[in-house]
């Protein structure tokens, strides 16, 4: 492979290698090659030389993950208390951190206003600027921007569209204004158009948003250090996807904000993690059925939610040693969650499976480990890192005793 390619595709990973793995630590397990992540940062990087990039510690808060990016040269962008934890945990200064909560609980507010009060409070609310000066915090402050427009993969991620985020843009310029008149040192603007861009239909939406927020920052009665043009960098999860185009993405940036006298802030988050992880799961169970086969594995929902909770496509490979050789059928794959939901990839192409198969399930490393769950009490995956050839558990699996430690 061309060294540091646009995209990994689920071909690109060694099936020996993973057969290996699979052996050593069990099933379901992702794997997470850091020095992938690495990679992925670096290409960011050189597109937008000139400006500052913060994780979107939500993709995969790992602090394997975390550690390699904070060492890569990324500040933190956290959505909750939790991700502020743990980004202090793999590291970060209370500086590098920003803090974009929607809707913060009161309890979220007085951890992170204790535990990282130099950190970048991005509001999206009046409300919330209230409830930070009712603490008595007068500290950085940025303007969460909701810019009316949004691309993703899915509109349930179409965050730029959604009023919960961000106050509109035609009210920006008074919340910030306020907010100087009550003693806070705001320093930013921020919008996040969605997550998912990949064809140039998103990427003029990207546009838009950032041309909306520089209007904003134009018209801001503050002198701002940046502009946060958020993150939504998209992978291909289709084998037929071509990878995001990082120099139009790069050319819309600046042209948009050309005339803006403030820092350019990105915070990609799945582009970074997302091919360099994948989800190895065992068969257990071949259901010959009047349409396609069934092939039961040990993953589930509860391993990797997307494809129930958004449609999302992952390519799916079979690892078995003798897999070129064997006729293909139509395949479903199906957990074992009494959910008929539970469903990781429909009607694929696959040679014809058998029980002790080894299934890779591809760009799993974003929204992966971080959506699982304990539904019907299942014990969440183990994970694996790789790291410069070596490899070492990042994440042990739960066992029967985590169902029950929180209960009294």
């Amino acid at each position: 492979m061309t060294r540091n390619p646009a995209v990994r595709r689920l071909a690109d990973w060694s099936p020996g290698d993973l057969r290996d793995l699979a052996a050593e630590y069990g099933t379901p397990l992702y794997v997470q090659d850091l020095d992938r992540v690495r990679e992925n940062y670096e290409r960011v990087a050189a597109a937008f030389p000139d400006a500052r990039i913060h994780y979107a510690v939500k993709a995969n808060a790992g602090r394997a993950v975390l550690r390699a990016l904070r060492e890569a040269g990324a500040g933190a962008e956290c959505a909750s208390a939790g991700e502020v934890y743990r980004a202090l945990d793999a590291g970060f200064e209370p500086s590098e951190i920003h803090y974009t909560a929607v809707n913060p609980p009161a309890r979220d507010l007085d951890y992170v206003l204790d535990a990282a009060p130099d950190a970048t409070f991005v509001v999206g609310a009046r409300d919330t600027v209230d409830r930070l000066a009712e603490r008595g915090f007068a500290g950085r402050l940025a303007v969460r921007v909701h810019p009316g427009v949004g691309a993703g993969h899915s509109e349930a991620v179409a965050t730029g569209a959604d009023a919960k985020f961000g106050v509109p843009h035609d009210e920006a310029a008074a919340v910030i204004g306020d907010a100087v008149d009550r003693g806070f040192d705001v320093v930013g603007v921020h919008a996040h158009v969605g997550s998912g861009m990949l064809t140039d239909d998103d990427v003029a939406a990207h546009r838009e948003v950032v041309e909306r927020l520089a209007a904003v920052a134009r018209n801001a009665p503050a002198d701002l250090e940046f502009v946060d043009a958020g993150g939504g960098f998209g992978v291909p999860y289709r084998p037929d996807e071509e990878p995001l185009d990082l120099g139009s993405v790069a050319d819309a940036t600046r042209t948009a904000l050309a005339d803006v006298d403030a820092d350019l802030v990105l915070e990609p988050g799945r582009y970074f993690v997302a091919d360099a992880g994948v989800l190895l799961t065992e068969v257990n169970t071949v259901k010959p059925t009047d349409g396609a086969t069934l092939a039961g594995v040990d993953a589930g929902m509860t391993t990797l939610l997307r494809p129930a909770l958004y449609g999302a496509h992952h390519e799916v490979r079979s690892l078995a040693p003798d897999a070129a050789d064997r006729d293909t059928d139509a395949v479903d794959v199906v957990g074992p969650i009494c959910e008929s939901t539970d469903v990781l990839a429909e009607d694929r192409r696959l040679p014809a499976p058998e029980r002790g198969d080894l299934l890779a399930v591809g760009n799993a490393g974003a929204y992966g480990v971080e959506m699982s769950f304990q539904y019907n009490s299942r014990q969440r995956p183990a994970v694996v890192a790789l790291d410069g050839g070596e490899d070492s558990l990042a994440r042990e699996r739960d066992g029967f005793d985590s169902l029950t430690a929180p209960e009294r």
